[in-house]
């Protein structure tokens, strides 16, 4: 027989003299007015104590006015009738780059629940070049982490992905700060390219900034990620990849996930740099750049010394 428990993060707090008081998971805390049943019977119903060992309920303690309780309790997301799923079961994770960042991001998306599967260049590129799959709506993700700068076109390919219904996340390292971009999970969401484009129009040093992107500098030195600073980029991660997952998941899984609708937008419009001397993350907003329509064609005009093209 299944029966409700307490769901994860709640608790019912027992007042010596006084009526018993549900902590919800987010920490507030509610009284509960039991009218005939005992706040003993009730923490023994939903703490799964009062049954006998085959599951059903033991006799007396499943009173109309107990189950009535139980349901009002279940209907308010305080208690459930399964465990909840793990947050990212039933997705796909492609994870690929510098080990000392993918590993963790294998490691804690597995323990989410993802599938994690590595990948090649290749096999990204196979993944952009596939026709959209609806059934991977929300289901597939690629991961690409880079302990150092990003060289000229090594993710445009990678760029497409969200045209294809394939959640893009990406992270790189420049010095002593590593960059974490926002997940791309729709055609016009900030890509890579877009991030580039939005980096050298706010600083002076735009022509500095594409040489160095460019390869035009001394070798790197570090600092690299330590397991510390590596723990924390594969965290955040996750992080995105969960809101992710909730959003697309529909109202009952996005509950379960403790996720909403809302919660992705951020994800994918945000912009975070983490500095590896002292951990500290500070975070900047970002849009899309908006394509722009080409520039007219140059038109003809007739001079003394035949046809030339004006120019602009």
């Amino acid at each position: 027989m299944t029966r409700s428990r307490l769901a994860p993060g709640t608790g019912i707090v027992t007042v010596p003299g006084d009526a018993p008081v549900l902590r919800t998971s987010g920490g507030e805390f509610l009284r509960i007015d039991t009218g005939g049943v005992t706040g003993e019977d009730l923490v023994r119903r939903l703490a799964g104590e009062g049954t006998s060992g085959d599951g059903a309920p033991d006799e007396g303690a499943h009173t109309a006015e107990l189950a009535r309780l139980v349901e009002a309790f279940e209907a308010a997301g305080h208690a459930v009738s399964t465990p909840p799923r793990a947050p990212l079961a039933g997705r796909t994770v492609h994870v690929l780059g510098d080990p000392v960042l993918t590993v963790p991001v294998a490691r804690c998306a597995g323990a989410e629940g993802a599938e994690v599967h590595r990948i090649t260049p290749d096999g990204v590129a196979e993944l952009a070049r596939a026709a959209p799959d609806d059934g991977a709506e929300g289901r597939v993700a690629v991961v690409w982490c880079l302990d150092s700068p990003v060289p000229d076109g090594l993710w445009e390919t990678a760029d497409r992905l969200p045209g294809r219904r394939i959640a893009w996340l990406r992270c790189h390292r420049e010095g002593a700060h590593s960059w974490i971009e926002p997940l791309a999970a729709a055609p016009g969401d900030v890509t890579s390219r877009h991030i580039r484009l939005r980096r050298l129009a706010a600083t002076p040093a735009h022509r500095e900034l594409a040489a160095y992107w460019a390869g035009h500098r001394t070798p790197d030195t570090g600092p690299h990620p330590t397991e510390a600073s590596a723990a924390l980029i594969a965290a955040l991660l996750t992080a995105d990849l969960i809101a992710w997952a909730g959003a697309g998941a529909g109202a009952g899984a996005e509950a379960e996930a403790g996720t909403s609708r809302a919660a992705v937008l951020p994800v994918r419009r945000r912009l975070r740099r983490i500095d590896l001397r002292d951990l500290t993350l500070t975070e900047h907003p970002v849009l899309p750049v908006p394509d722009v329509a080409p520039l007219p064609a140059p038109a003809s005009v007739r001079t003394r010394a035949g046809t030339a093209e004006a120019r602009p």
